[in-house]
């Protein structure tokens, strides 16, 4: 919530409006005097590693009441304010709608009461109204994400983690309970994440012998040589009748059933607090920016509008047909039509279940396809390449295929480095960082007639190539070896998976989000030991190859006061007014500054280039201190988003090569060579596409290793805004107003 305060505070002040902070939520519009103060832009510095939020929020019965509304509306007129930015849940913004329904009445009864002057109503004659979506649980239709979720799914992971451990080490049987009144979304993508034995959740209960199923779930996992099992439980959980199931329930199931050790943890509100993600804080300033031009674009007769992401677009929804679509969730729920809830929650949710379902319910089925996959990994390590293998092998399985993995990457293949898999060997993998398998960045061609071999004598009849830049390229050359090498006339499909997020056809990349929470929470160490020793300027430089994804996205994360990069060509002079503003900034109470560098960005500007020349340039006024982050930010923990991305990629990869082994079947052998059976997986915009590689050729810039064209660029200026320079804010692209009702439609059904 702060890093969306932050930006409509500043850019607010950019555009040159008044802006205001209105403490402790509607109970400070209501009371009014000090809890309505003017906002400056010093006022909301320090502010986006904070969790919560700053300028306070409560439950308001006094705004429910028309009489409380006629204070509200009294105090934002007498001091001028039109436009309200809300923050909240659907109660808050229906709260707010309701004001803006009512407002005309208002100030009608306010003059007619002397409240305020005729003059005064005229000048306040309509109001404004957006709202951003603030709310852990996820449960507003509308929006992929909802401030605070990602954040949530981290405290959450960092503790099923850590039961993990203590779990195995004791054979002990874990009932967590995550929140989520009347939404599964935490219960559901942690079970993703953490590979659990099964979840509880609202939107879809579970059968009636529930009880039989889940102790012989629990049994199995425990005989495939499991030591202990996890299961989550959305604190809504139900049956099929309405009635609660909770984790007590399930304990006491368990131990008299099965007699394990089992224990229950409760998380609370351990999941409300907390460091904001990475995530949450590039989507709070992205929705806050969109929030001022919302409101500074709105008119009488634009109906309230709520900001939210769809994909990695910021889009406008009105705001009552989310909250009624919200509100129709419940409703069916609590009719008990399950299905429709589920369909109503949205594509999103529905492919988690779907995915979740499958990799936890579904066993291998006794009759084999007579098809073989391999899967490898290629490239520098990244984290969430173990929970896409795991995945992948899994699905493989429950296709009925025989799952083969590759060490070594290409080198491996040719020197038959491959060995079959099994459904238990890639069972705790979700959570692991790095790469099991073993990456390297070798390339194939000087290896053909190897991997042909190899190809053959291991009889492999699909390839899924989990990596970074060099499995594009790598797979690009094994299409050139087709002509040459027929073993090489396999289908085959590339998982992108790299820190640097560099591979053409895909907006993200596997690992991308860990990196960039590594680097983020570095930052803040370094600010914060900044702040006190003050008048001291930070120069950091970032991974990324030429690709300048992480300083951009770690830029706007830690809000660092510039960030170079290959993409944007900077120059001597964009230096001297980058050294100029911080000179400027150190008059003020915020006397720190923090740049980063992406490593290729400028073969001569090196780090210790600018690091000498910030130094030179400030003496007197701040000293410098230079920083490589360097190979921590390919290590770590998988962040909750790669592994559910990585979980997800790799179980549609294989329906994926399953349906193309099929079609290039012929006489019981496998021949595949049109450009359409070897694609790249990707996430564009809005959901999973296939495309050929051929084809992904043209968009790439080979001699630097980026595609020709990145999304993320679009949001360099808000970096430079919110970091005080006068620069124009292109709005060409504006996010227009979307119904909701036509977005549920269009299900991807195929998963």
């Amino acid at each position: 919530m702060n890093a969306a305060v932050r930006a409509v505070v500043r850019v607010g002040i950019y555009t040159g409006a008044k802006v205001y902070f209105v403490h402790e939520g509607y109970q400070g519009l209501v009371d009014g005097g000090d809890n309505i103060k003017e906002a400056t832009w010093e006022s909301v510095s320090m502010m986006l590693q904070l969790g919560g939020t700053v300028i306070g929020s409560a439950r308001c019965q006094d705004f429910r009441t028309r009489e409380g509304r006629l204070k509200a509306a009294r105090n934002l007129v007498k001091r001028g304010i039109t436009n309200l930015c809300v923050i909240g849940g659907d109660g808050s913004l229906t709260g707010a709608d309701t004001f803006r329904a009512e407002w005309s009445s208002l100030l009608a009864e306010l003059v007619k009461v002397g409240g305020i002057t005729a003059e005064e109503a005229k000048k306040s004659s309509y109001l404004n109204i957006v709202g951003m979506v603030g709310s852990i649980d996820n449960d507003f239709c509308g929006t992929d994400m909802t401030i605070g979720t990602d954040s949530a799914l981290h405290r959450i992971m960092e503790i099923v983690d850590a039961i993990t451990t203590t779990a195995q080490s004791h054979q002990r049987t874990f009932v967590l309970e995550v929140m989520g009144r009347h939404c599964g979304y935490l219960a559901l993508i942690t079970a993703l994440a953490c590979g659990a034995d099964w979840v509880f959740i609202p939107e879809s209960p579970p059968e009636d012998d529930w009880e039989d199923h889940l102790c012989r779930r629990l049994t199995e996992t425990r005989l495939g040589g499991s030591r202990l099992n996890i299961i989550i439980v959305a604190e809504g959980a139900i049956d099929k009748h309405g009635k609660a199931i909770t984790s007590d329930d399930i304990k006491t199931l368990v131990v008299k059933r099965l007699g394990y050790d089992t224990r229950v943890t409760i998380l609370g509100h351990v999941q409300r607090g907390g460091t904001p993600s990475a995530f949450d804080r590039i989507l709070g300033s992205r929705m806050g920016v969109e929030a001022v031009m919302a409101l500074l674009e709105g008119t009488p007769d634009t109906p309230a509008c709520v900001v939210s992401l769809s994909g990695n677009q910021a889009v406008r929804l009105p705001l009552m047909e989310c909250v009624q679509v919200t509100k129709d969730v419940t409703m069916a729920m609590n009719e008990g039509r399950f299905d429709e809830a589920l369909k109503l929650r949205g594509r999103n949710f529905q492919n988690n279940w779907n995915v979740y379902k499958m990799l936890a319910h579904i066993r291998p089925p006794s009759t084999k396809s007579g098809h073989t996959l391999a899967v490898l990994n290629v490239g520098a390590p990244a984290a969430g390449m173990n929970a896409a293998v795991r995945s992948t092998v899994r699905i493989g399985l429950i296709h009925g295929h025989r799952m083969l993995a590759v060490h070594d990457g290409f080198e491996g293949l040719a020197y038959g480095k491959v060995e079959e898999i099994s459904w238990e060997r890639v069972g705790s993998w979700t959570g692991l960082g790095g790469s099991k398998l073993g990456t390297k960045r070798t390339l194939p061609k000087k290896y053909f007639e190897e991997i042909g071999a190899n190809i053959s004598n291991f009889g492999i009849h699909g390839l899924i190539i989990i990596g970074g830049f060099e499995a594009f390229t790598g797979s690009l050359e094994l299409m050139e070896g087709r002509t040459k090498y027929e073993e090489l006339c396999i289908p085959l499909c590339i998982i992108p998976a790299t820190v640097s997020n560099n591979v053409p056809g895909s907006d993200f990349s596997i690992g991308a989000d860990t990196a960039l929470n590594t680097i983020t929470t570095t930052c803040d160490r370094i600010k914060q030991s900044a702040a006190g020793t003050k008048r001291r300027v930070f120069i950091i430089e970032t991974m990324g190859g030429f690709c300048g994804y992480l300083a951009t996205m770690a830029g706007l994360a830690g809000g660092a006061d510039a960030a170079y990069i290959y993409e944007d060509h900077f120059n001597i002079h964009d230096l001297q007014v980058n050294v100029e503003h911080l000179t400027e900034k150190m008059k003020t109470t915020v006397k720190r500054g923090l740049i980063l560098r992406n490593e290729r960005c400028n073969e001569n500007y090196t780090t210790d280039f600018i690091y000498n020349l910030y130094s030179e340039e400030g003496k007197g006024i701040f000293d410098c201190r230079k920083n490589v982050l360097g190979h921590m930010q390919q290590g770590g923990t998988p962040t909750p988003f790669d592994r559910n991305f990585g979980t997800k990629m790799g179980a549609k990869a294989v329906a994926w090569i399953t349906g193309k082994i099929k079609e290039c079947s012929r006489h019981g052998r496998i021949f595949a060579n049109t450009d359409d059976s070897a694609c790249l997986l990707g996430m564009r915009k809005r959901s999973l596409v296939f495309q050929p590689i051929t084809e992904l050729k043209e968009q790439t810039d080979f001699e630097h290793r980026i595609p020709k064209e990145q999304w993320w660029l679009k949001l360099r200026p808000i970096l430079k805004i919110l970091a005080k320079y006068n620069i124009e804010l292109d709005t060409s692209e504006k996010a227009h107003l979307e119904h909701i009702t036509h977005k549920r439609i269009s299900l991807e059904s195929n998963i």
